[in-house]
C-alpha cells in the first residue's frame, strides 16, 4: 500500500511521521525547507502527558533537554497574587524539540524526509492521493502517490489552500514582544507573570526559565503590526514598535525591577509576535487532513498551540493506521476518519470559545479608570488562576480534553459539552466515562512486567482489567486463572489490535471492570468482566461503527 504523505516537517509533521511509524505505517515527509532548525525565541511548555508522548515517539531527551519549573507566580504591581507549586511542567526552546524529533525521524526507516520540496498540485480519488511538488532549488517537478495526505504545513498551509478550506477567525488577539536572554534572576526555576509592574508603562511582563541559564521574557504590547522574528544585534532596529532601543530599554527596566539593580545579561533573540484565533472550517476532505497550525491557531492568554497540534497527531495517527492496515467497509472507515475532525475541531473550538468568554475578564477593554477599579476590587485576584491555565497547559485553556460523542453525520459539529462555559475537560468527568483521558495508573503486563498505563499507549488498543490484589499476589498465579485466560483469548478475537493489562485499582471502577482504551489514551467504554458481545461492540464502535447499547446488568464473568 502507498505511504501516507505528510506536508510540512515542523514538530507536528515529524511527530505524526513518528507516530505512524509506531503503527508500522510508512510516510513521505515533504519539507519545503532545507531541514535546518534555526534558533529563535520560540519555546514550548511541556506537561507530563506531552513529555510522555514525545518520549514514546522516540524523542528520548524530551525531559533532559528542558528546564523544569518549581512554581508559577502571578504578581500585580508589588504584590504576589497567586503562587502555584509545580511538578511535571518543563520548558524548552522549540528548535531543540524540532531537532530532537528530526533526529528520531532520520533514524526511522519507515520515514522518508524530502527537503527543498514545495507542494504545487493535489488530486485525490477513491484509492489515494496524488501530489505534484517542485524542487525549490532546481525547479524540477515530481509526482508522489500516497494512501492519505496530512497538511502539517503551518498557518499559510498550501494543503489548506489547495483544498479550498476556509480559515476564519481573528487576526490579532494578543501581541507580545518576546526575547531570549542569558541572565541570572533571583527566582531560579520559577515562572512569573507580572501584571502592571511598577516600572515603565508595561501592561504585563513574564519570565519563564529555559535550560542552560536562559530565560524567555514576554511583554504584552498594544495592538499593531508585528515585526518578523530577528536575530539580535544590540545596535539594530526592528520595524514596528519593537526597535533595538525600545526593546533594550524594556529589558533593562524589567530586569532592574525584578533584581533591584541591572544584572549582566546577553540578549540572544527577539521577536514581535501577534496571537491569532483561527479555526479551519474542515479538518478533513476525503483522504486529506489538516493538523497543527494548518488547522487552528490560538495563542492568546499564553495558550500552547503546539500542544494541541500534538494532540491532533495522537488522535489522527491511530485512525490512519487502522484505515491503512485493516480492511473496513466504506461506512465504518469513513466514520472512523470523520471522528478526527469531530473530536479535534470540537475540542479546539471549545478552547477558542473559552478564551473569548474570559478575555473581557483578563484583558479589560473599558477605560483605564474603570479597569483600575475592577482590579482594585479584587476581580483580578479572583480570575488570576485563569492566567495560569494556558501558560501551564491546564484547565479550560490547556488541559486534556474529553471527547464526548459527536452527532453522527455532522463532521466537525461541536457536541454538547458537560464542563463549565462550553468546555469538556478530563478532570471534570469520571475516569470511566467514554472519551476521557485515562489516568496513568500502574499496570502489569501479561508477561508479569510492571509498567505504567501511559507508557503502553501509542501502539494499539488496551484492555485494562481492574483486579484488586494484583500487586500483592505473584503474577504467575493469577495470570493463568480467573478472568485472564478468557480476556486474553477475547483480545485476540477483537477486530482491532489490543493488549491486555491488569491494574490493582482504577479510580471510580469496581473490581473486575474491563476498560477498552484507545491508542491515544482516551476511554472507549467499560464492561463488567470479559463480556464478549459488549467488548466486540465497543471495538466496532472504536472503528467507526455505532455506539453499543448501554449495559443494564453486570456480568462478572468469573473471579
Amino acid at each position: 500500500m502507498d505511504p501516507v504523505i505528510i506536508v510540512g516537517a515542523g514538530p507536528v509533521g515529524l511527530a505524526l511521521a513518528l507516530a505512524l511509524a509506531r503503527h508500522e505505517v510508512p510516510t513521505v515527509v515533504l519539507d519545503e525547507g532545507a531541514g535546518v532548525c534555526s534558533e529563535g525565541p520560540r519555546s514550548v511548555v511541556l506537561t507530563e502527558q506531552t513529555t510522555g508522548f514525545l518520549t514514546r515517539l522516540g524523542y528520548q531527551r524530551a525531559g533532559s533537554d528542558a528546564a523544569h519549573w518549581d512554581a508559577f507566580t502571578v504578581f500585580r504591581r508589588r504584590s504576589e497574587v497567586l503562587r502555584l507549586p509545580l511538578s511535571g511542567i518543563s520548558h524548552l526552546p522549540q528548535h531543540r524539540l524540532h531537532r530532537g524529533l528530526r533526529d528520531a525521524a532520520t533514524a526511522t526507516p519507515l520515514i522518508q524526509l524530502t527537503p527543498h520540496t514545495r507542494l504545487v498540485e493535489l488530486e485525490q480519488d477513491g484509492d489515494g492521493v496524488s501530489v505534484r511538488t517542485q524542487h525549490t532549488q532546481n525547479g524540477s517537478s515530481t509526482w508522489w502517490r500516497g494512501s492519505h495526505l496530512v497538511g502539517c504545513d503551518g498557518a499559510r498551509s498550501a494543503v489548506r489552500k489547495l483544498l479550498r478550506i476556509r480559515f476564519p477567525g481573528r487576526p490579532a488577539v494578543d501581541r507580545h514582544a518576546v526575547a531570549t536572554l542569558r541572565v541570572d534572576l533571583p527566582f531560579p526555576g520559577e515562572a512569573r507573570l507580572h501584571r502592571e509592574p511598577p516600572w515603565r508603562g508595561d501592561r504585563e511582563a513574564s519570565a519563564r526559565p529555559l535550560p542552560d541559564g536562559l530565560w524567555r521574557l514576554d511583554w504584552r504590547l498594544p495592538p499593531g503590526r508585528p515585526a518578523p522574528e530577528t536575530p539580535v544585534d544590540p545596535h539594530a532596529t526592528w520595524p514596528g514598535i519593537v526597535t533595538g532601543d525600545t526593546l533594550l530599554a524594556r529589558v533593562r527596566s524589567t530586569l532592574t525591577g525584578w533584581c533591584g539593580e541591572l544584572p549582566e545579561f546577553e540578549l540572544l533573540a527577539a521577536a514581535d509576535h501577534t496571537a491569532q484565533q483561527r479555526l479551519a472550517a474542515r479538518f478533513r476532505i476525503g483522504r486529506c487532513f489538516l493538523a497543527g497550525d494548518a488547522a487552528h491557531l490560538h495563542g492568546a492568554l499564553g495558550m500552547q498551540n503546539l500542544a494541541d497540534g500534538l494532540r491532533d497527531v495522537d488522535n489522527l495517527s491511530w485512525r490512519l493506521a487502522l484505515a491503512w492496515h485493516l480492511p473496513t467497509d466504506p461506512g465504518s472507515g469513513s466514520q472512523l476518519l470523520d471522528g478526527y475532525e469531530s473530536e479535534r475541531r470540537g475540542a479546539v473550538g471549545a478552547r477558542l470559545r473559552a478564551v473569548d468568554q474570559s478575555m473581557p475578564l483578563l484583558r479589560p477593554l473599558r477605560g483605564w479608570a474603570q479597569t483600575r477599579r475592577s482590579l482594585l476590587t479584587g476581580s483580578f485576584r479572583k480570575h488570576a488562576p485563569l492566567l495560569t491555565d494556558g501558560q501551564l497547559g491546564t484547565g479550560r485553556f490547556g488541559g486534556a480534553p474529553a471527547y464526548p460523542e459527536a452527532p453522527s453525520g455532522v463532521p466537525g459539529r461541536v457536541p454538547p459539552q458537560r464542563g463549565p462555559k462550553g468546555t469538556a475537560l478530563t478532570e471534570q468527568l469520571p475516569p470511566t466515562a467514554p472519551g476521557v483521558l485515562a489516568p496513568d495508573v500502574p499496570v502489569i503486563t501479561t508477561e508479569g512486567t510492571p509498567d505504567h498505563l501511559h507508557a503502553r499507549l501509542g501502539a494499539g488498543f488496551l484492555l485494562l482489567l481492574v483486579a484488586p490484589g494484583a500487586t500483592v499476589w505473584s503474577s504467575r498465579h493469577w495470570l493463568s486463572a480467573g478472568l485472564m485466560p478468557r480476556l486474553t483469548a477475547l483480545a485476540a478475537s477483537l477486530p482491532i489490535p489490543a493488549e491486555v493489562l491488569v491494574t490493582d485499582q482504577y479510580p471510580a471502577a469496581d473490581p473486575h471492570t474491563v476498560l477498552l482504551i484507545r491508542p491515544d489514551g482516551h476511554v472507549v467504554g467499560t464492561t463488567h468482566g470479559a463480556e464478549p458481545d459488549t467488548l466486540h461492540a465497543l471495538a466496532q464502535h472504536a472503528r467507526g461503527g455505532p455506539a453499543p447499547a448501554p449495559i443494564t446488568s453486570p456480568d462478572l464473568g468469573g473471579s
